[in-house]
Order: C-alpha cells, then sequence, then structure tokens
C-alpha cells in the first residue's frame, strides 16, 4: 500500500470517450470533446504519483493537502525476469490500482502506470534499496511511463478491441511534459494468471483461494458468458473455471496466430489476462507478414517467438490444472504431473477448430459459411487449403537471422494477406478456372504475393514453388466453392470479395508502424495541433482499421480533409501503408 499525492502539472493527451460511455463514466450524449470539467474530473482522479519508500525517508515534509486521503495498491504477482521465482519481490513496479468502477451491470478494474517507482520493480530490488521516481541508474527502475509508448497502447488495444481481440483498454494518457506521462488502463477484469501463480508457487492454499475465488465471482458476475454460465460459489467451480480458460487461452492462441500478433507469453503468467487477453502493450506487435522468427531482446535473454505461442498459452492452463489440483487437495503435485490432463486436449481441440473457423472468415467466408464448411463434408477441403496457406506464408528469405532494432528476425517473403484480399476479384471477374487449370500463372501470384523484404533469390519460380502456387489455387478454388453453395455467383462473389477485402485491408498497422505514427502525432502536436485535432485524427484512424461494420457503433464527426485534423489522418495512413509488411 502506497500514499499517493496529487501532481501539479499534467493535461489529458488523450481520452477514450467510446470506453468511458461504454463503462458508464459519461453519459451518451456527452461530446467528444475534453471539456473544463472532464479535464478537471481526469486529472483530480488520476494524476498522481505514490510517495514510496525513498519519498517516505528523504521527502517527509510533503503537504498534507496534496496526500489523498487513502492509500493505492501495487500488487505482487510472478515475473519471470526476476531473480526470485516464486513471486516474493515481483509485481508492479511502476503502477497502482486505482479500483473498481460499476455501471450497467459490468464491474470494471482500473489501474495506472507511470506513478512512481514502487518497491517491485526488477531496479529497485537489484538496487537492495529505495530509488527515486525518476532516476535511471537500474534497469526498469525509473518508475514513469514515456508518452509515446502510453499513445501507442492506446492506439493498439483499440483497434485490436474492435478486431474482436481480448485486451486491455487506455482510457486516459496524462501528459506530464519531458516525454513522461500516466496512462490509465481499464478492462472488466485486470488479474493477470501470475496474480494466482504466485501463491501456487509459494504454496500458500488460502491466499491462493481467495485470490481464484475474486476471479472466478468477476468473471460470473459480469455475464462473461459461454463457459462461465455457472454459480460463483458451486462446489465444482474451480473445474469449471479451468475448462473455461482452457477454451479461452486457446481461442485467444488461435486469434493471435493468425493476426500475427506477437505477445510475450509464458510460464509465469505475467504479460497475459487471466482472462485470456493482452496486457502491458510494450513489447506487443503485430506482424504485417508471418514474421515468425522474430524475437524481443530484454537485455538479458530473448524472447519467445509467434511459433512458441501456441505452446506457451498451453502450458498456461497445464499450470492452471496444477493449480486446481492444489486447491482441491491442498497438496502441490509437480506441474509435469498434468501434462496430460484432459483438459489439455480440450485446449488442442479448440485451437485448432478456432484457427481454421478464423481462416475461413480472412478468405472472405460468413458466419453461416464457416459453420458449414467446419460441420460439413468440406472439412478436408478446408484442412487441404489451410496447409497449402501456411507453406506459403512460413516461407523466409535465404537470408540468415539478423539485428532489427528491438530484437533479431528473419522475415518472412510472401504478403499472403494481400493473395487473399485480391484472389475472390480475379475469380469473380474470370469465373472458376477448368478441372487442372490454374486461377493465374506463378509469376502473377508472385506479383501479388511478394513482399518488401523478398530478395532476388528469394523470388526464383523453382518446381517445388511452383507446385506449391498450383495446390494452393486448386485448394482455394475449391473451397470457394463449396462456400457459395447453391447461391447465385453474382451474389456470392460480391459479398465473398469485399469481406476478404475488409478482412485484409492494405495499410494494416503494424508494430513499427505504430511507432512512427506516434511520432508522427507527437511531431504534429509540439508544433502547434491541438489535443482535440489530434485525437480527432486518431480516432479516425483507428475506426479505418477494423471492418466497416465493426466501425459502425464508432460515430465520427465528417474531418475535413484539408484541415489541419485532415492532414494529420492522411499522414497516418500513407504511414501505415508504408510499413504494413514490418514487424
Amino acid at each position: 500500500m502506497y500514499p499517493a499525492r496529487a501532481l501539479k502539472r499534467g493535461s489529458v493527451a488523450y481520452f477514450n470517450y467510446f470506453l468511458a460511455k461504454e463503462m458508464g463514466l459519461l453519459p451518451e450524449d456527452h461530446p467528444h470533446s475534453m471539456t473544463a470539467g472532464l479535464a478537471r474530473a481526469v486529472l483530480g482522479t488520476f494524476n498522481l504519483r505514490i510517495v514510496n519508500e525513498y519519498d517516505q525517508i528523504h521527502r517527509k515534509r510533503l503537504l498534507k493537502a496534496d496526500v489523498k486521503p487513502h492509500p493505492y495498491m501495487a500488487t505482487r504477482y510472478l515475473q519471470l525476469q526476476h531473480a526470485n521465482k516464486r513471486g516474493k519481490t515481483s509485481g508492479d513496479g511502476r503502477g497502482i490500482w486505482n479500483g473498481t468502477f460499476r455501471a450497467k451491470g459490468v464491474t470494471w478494474d482500473l489501474s495506472s502506470r507511470g506513478t512512481g517507482v514502487t518497491k517491485l520493480a526488477p531496479g529497485a530490488v537489484e538496487a537492495n534499496r529505495p530509488l527515486q521516481t525518476g532516476a535511471a541508474e537500474f534497469g526498469y527502475g525509473c518508475g514513469l511511463a514515456d508518452v509515446d509508448e502510453l499513445m501507442s497502447s492506446a492506439l493498439m488495444s483499440e483497434i485490436f478491441h474492435l478486431h474482436g481481440i481480448s485486451t486491455e483498454r487506455v482510457l486516459a494518457v496524462i501528459d506530464l511534459g519531458k516525454g513522461v506521462g500516466i496512462g490509465v488502463r481499464a478492462a472488466p477484469n485486470l488479474l493477470r494468471p501470475a496474480h494466482l501463480f504466485l501463491w501456487l508457487k509459494q504454496e500458500k492454499l488460502e491466499p491462493l483461494r481467495r485470490g481464484t475465488d475474486h476471479f472466478i465471482r468477476r468473471q460470473v458476475e459480469n455475464k462473461t458468458g459461454g463457459l462461465w454460465d455457472f454459480k460463483a460459489d458451486s462446489p465444482d467451480r474451480y473445474e469449471l473455471m479451468l475448462r473455461a480458460v482452457a477454451i479461452d487461452f486457446a481461442n485467444f492462441a488461435a486469434a493471435l496466430e493468425r493476426h500475427y500478433i506477437f505477445t510475450w507469453l509464458d510460464w509465469d503468467g505475467d504479460n497475459v489476462l487471466a482472462s485470456a487477453g493482452i496486457i502491458d502493450y510494450g513489447s506487443i506487435r503485430q506482424f504485417g507478414l508471418r514474421h515468425d522468427q522474430y524475437r524481443y531482446d530484454d537485455v538479458d535473454r530473448f524472447s519467445t517467438n509467434l511459433n512458441e505461442q501456441r505452446g506457451k498459452a498451453r502450458l498456461t492452463v497445464q499450470v492452471f490444472a496444477q493449480m486446481t489440483g492444489f486447491l482441491g487437495s491442498g497438496k502441490r503435485k509437480p506441474v509435469e504431473a498434468f501434462a496430460r490432463h484432459p483438459v489439455l486436449r480440450e485446449f488442442d481441440e479448440a485451437f485448432e477448430r478456432r484457427l481454421r473457423e478464423l481462416f475461413l472468415r480472412q478468405i472472405g467466408c460468413d458466419d453461416a459459411q464457416v459453420e458449414a464448411l467446419m460441420t460439413g463434408g468440406g472439412r478436408a477441403s478446408v484442412e487441404r487449403l489451410y496447409m497449402a496457406f501456411s507453406a506459403l506464408e512460413r516461407a523466409k528469405t535465404k537470408d540468415k537471422l539478423k539485428r532489427v532494432a528491438d530484437g533479431v528476425n528473419r522475415p518472412a517473403i510472401f504478403k499472403m494477406r494481400a493473395a487473399l484480399r485480391e484472389l475472390p476479384s480475379i475469380l469473380r471477374a474470370q469465373g472458376y478456372p477448368r478441372n487442372g487449370e490454374a486461377l493465374v500463372s506463378a509469376e502473377e501470384m508472385m506479383t501479388l504475393m511478394a513482399s518488401t523484404f523478398a530478395r532476388r533469390r528469394d523470388l526464383a519460380i523453382t518446381a517445388q514453388l511452383r507446385a506449391r502456387i498450383h495446390e494452393f489455387q486448386d485448394a482455394y478454388v475449391e473451397v470457394a466453392r463449396l462456400a457459395q453453395g447453391d447461391q447465385g455467383a453474382a451474389e456470392f462473389f460480391r459479398a465473398f470479395a469485399q469481406r476478404a477485402q475488409q478482412e485484409n485491408m492494405a495499410g494494416r498497422i503494424t508494430g513499427n508502424s505504430s511507432e512512427f505514427l506516434i511520432d508522427a502525432l507527437l511531431t504534429a502536436r509540439k508544433r502547434g495541433l491541438s489535443a482535440a485535432d489530434a485525437q480527432q485524427a486518431l480516432d479516425l484512424f483507428i475506426s479505418q482499421q477494423v471492418p466497416q461494420a465493426k466501425r459502425r457503433s464508432r460515430r465520427l464527426p465528417l474531418l475535413d480533409l484539408d484541415s489541419a485534423a485532415g492532414r494529420l489522418f492522411q499522414n497516418l495512413l500513407q504511414i501505415a501503408l508504408e510499413y504494413e509488411d514490418e514487424i
């Protein structure tokens, strides 16, 4: 628990009006503008700095008027970057929990980052003494957050949310000046598996039971639905929780796989929500291609990669199974004893099914077509197409693994999402090819698929590559025929092509482009662009990143493209297009 003091300086750099209205913090008719009253409320609630151990020793004469009446908590949880692997020294290193807010039948957690260094920060543990907030002598020990990082989190998390990916969302970003700020995150449940796993590692049954019951109660009372539709005090609640967690993590891992989203999943359950969602955007990336050999360099170790995320999600479920066993028996068995737990088979089945459902939506199928293909006689054809597609999207440059700005990578060379975007229109214009004929030549396919990372030798059409391209096209046409069924060709192809274009849009945001986008936005602010104009451009860009059907809930005013906000918006679109193939 930490006392906290109100900061004198700070302005609202970003506010998520859509989220605030969804939560019930603002009435539906509140304008999307930062009124003086709203600014006072946001700053009065969230513009805080903890009075940490260093402050309590060296700054005892803090004005009582500036100190909040109640303390705020920094939570302990398991983190692999700490020397102690049982969670005794790790947790919120630069953040506090603001509390909960309940409205419209949903309870939301709110927490802030950038509010000062706590004793749970890796740098504070390494120093073995209280650290002053803002000091940079120890890594992960300053307790502050960069404004560009916070704005990037706001951008990426809202896009992911609109795509149906479970994630924390950013309610507000407060600019404190000198490049640092405070980010306020919100979600119906901000608990991480790591919040529970530390009690499992320490074999402390009662704290684990209380924490797990809290997690279950929140999921059930928030009417999460699906497998969470049971009573929170049910005698078999832990087994029911385990199955729900397994399916949620399977669906989540499949979404990461198909959207090329890199998250650093690992055994500690740190960089993920217990409800299976994204938290902490510091190392999150969305790739333009399947860059599945990219690893993030975290100074003393490299991260997992895209190929390993399924296994890490599965391992997380296995630890949940170990935890459930401990809660049931009071005795902790080693995690290896749960390697054949039946829930892991359910995870595998759910993952494989969800992966193919998402893929079918990606090629242009609607929900009814997906269901028909997955349950009817088309399953073998779907499998054939998916394997042929996967062989091409996984192809890498012949160059070796190389250093990139924040890690290492050996790039993919084919932009298969672009191929999926264009093929329905080609099929619509040309009709189905005759038996054995190609829809387009291998050379034409290469013009659709070749990315900016492909070297000349990568693009040589060998006999093997020609065969792969033919197999992919043949399987694609077969699935398209099955999806059409007895629907008229004109009606089918119009909708099929439209959905494929929406699902595989050009200029899809990547990790690299998000950095340049936020840099462009902050540069425009320094040159005099108002916060309102900057947010208007950013909100419109976010809406342009998702299929049109998902934009309808985000009613935005028309933007004059010749205005300052309009010019920034166009610049953001251009940056996204320029870096659409990257990590």
